[in-house]
């Protein structure tokens, strides 16, 4: 029964149009329990919190999962340095900016033989170019102009416009997307979120102390609750879930279990 239901959702997903407001979502449930087809609203879901807490690879996994795009504004950032840079143009000249955002358009596509989002910049598949060396040397100079945040504020808003869409940072549910219909804040214990940070770093070959780390990640909290622009603040709507003691799939699994409570008819 469960190969049927499978058979059957992978037929009607290949006909699904990603514009349509309706899109058909695959849970998989372990143990003996069947693949269960959920027919659902799309949804906008806003993912903030502090750092270290797992927003942004449970939120690109959440959006996998739903089929949904995850608007990777890391990316949306390089594909714009890589403009600037396409076009000899400076993000720290006000001129050079201005002629910059008059032809700069970024989105996100699915490629269907790797499954992976990719990211495109005026129509150009430029996800390996936005990976290189000279694009990661001028992403800092970018995402410090005003002017350039704004912009790529109102491009991912734009991309939010057609629903299905998952954001994670720290000021998607107050700023970007303030109207979503599923508000998420994330947070977990310093010491918990030290020990993840500290296992990546060594799994890149990086040594670091966990004090280290633990200072480092407080440091953030301090600067991002209290930064002029855009703060990272827990809006009145959100909910919270505290991953101090949750797995990564504890994580996704309570997120979709969620969305299902907002939008299954």
């Amino acid at each position: 029964m469960a190969s049927v239901l499978y058979f059957l959702g992978k037929r009607i997903w290949g006909y699904l149009e990603l514009s349509t407001a309706k899109t058909t979502i695959f849970a998989q449930i372990l143990g003996s329990k069947t693949r269960q087809v959920f027919l659902m609203n799309k949804i906008v879901i806003a993912i903030d919190g502090y750092s270290g807490c797992g927003k942004s690879s449970t939120a690109k996994e959440v959006a996998k999962q739903l089929g949904y795009t995850f608007i990777d504004s890391g990316a949306m950032y390089r594909a714009t340095a890589l403009h600037f840079l396409n076009l000899n143009l400076s993000p720290l000249r006000p001129e050079d900016v201005e002629i910059g955002l008059r032809s700069l358009q970024i989105s996100f596509q699915l490629n269907p033989e790797t499954g992976k989002q990719e990211t495109y910049l005026n129509g150009v598949n430029v996800e390996k170019e936005i990976r290189t060396m000279r694009v990661s040397e001028r992403v800092s100079e970018v995402a410090t102009v005003k002017e350039i945040r704004a912009e790529l504020v109102a491009q991912q808003q734009q991309l939010g416009q057609k629903k299905g869409v998952v954001m994670d940072g720290r000021d998607i549910g107050s700023v970007v997307f303030p109207d979503a219909e599923l508000k998420l804040f994330m947070t977990a214990d310093v010491e918990t979120r030290a020990r993840r940070r500290q296992i990546e770093l060594q799994e890149k070959g990086e040594q670091v102390s966990l004090e280290e780390i633990k200072l480092n990640l407080e440091n953030r909290d301090q600067v991002d609750s209290n930064r002029s622009e855009s703060p990272l603040i827990k809006v009145a709507d959100a909910i919270e879930i505290d991953t101090s003691t949750l797995t990564f799939s504890q994580q996704v699994d309570q997120i979709l279990d969620l969305v299902k409570k907002v939008t299954i008819n």
